[in-house]
């Protein structure tokens, strides 16, 4: 079992930065890929960002390529999210997710998620 927990949301106007934390639970983080999503009201859950087990490799949705960026720290139990020149159209809920998957970008594929934090990016 793995419980995932995120912070770092708010409030935060165009162009601004928010770093985005999800700290797990259980001794076998470092085997599971790590993902961000976030749904915005009324829209579908929508792929960010994924980080292997490794974190030697990084993917992302065309959306946010460039402005944001997905870590880990396996010795911490966490990734990150780092999100840069945020824009009003990022406003969603983020989740992060584990799974043992190498599929990029289906939901479906992860097993266990947080509880979600709220980013608000005002124009």
């Amino acid at each position: 079992q793995v419980q995932l927990v995120e912070s770092g949301g708010g409030l935060v106007q165009a162009g601004g930065s928010l770093r985005l934390s999800c700290a797990a639970s259980g001794r076998t983080f470092n085997s599971y890929t790590m993902g961000w999503f976030r749904q915005a009201p009324g829209k579908e859950r929508e792929f960010v960002a994924h980080t292997p087990w490794s974190g030697s490799s990084t993917y992302y949705a065309d959306s946010v390529k460039g402005r944001f960026t997905i870590s880990r720290d396996n010795a911490k139990n966490t990734v990150y999210l780092q999100m840069n020149s945020l824009k009003p159209e990022d406003t969603a809920v983020y989740y992060c997710a584990a799974g043992r998957t190498r599929v990029i970008g289906n939901p479906n594929r992860y097993d266990y998620w947080g509880q979600g934090t709220q980013v608000t990016v005002s124009s």
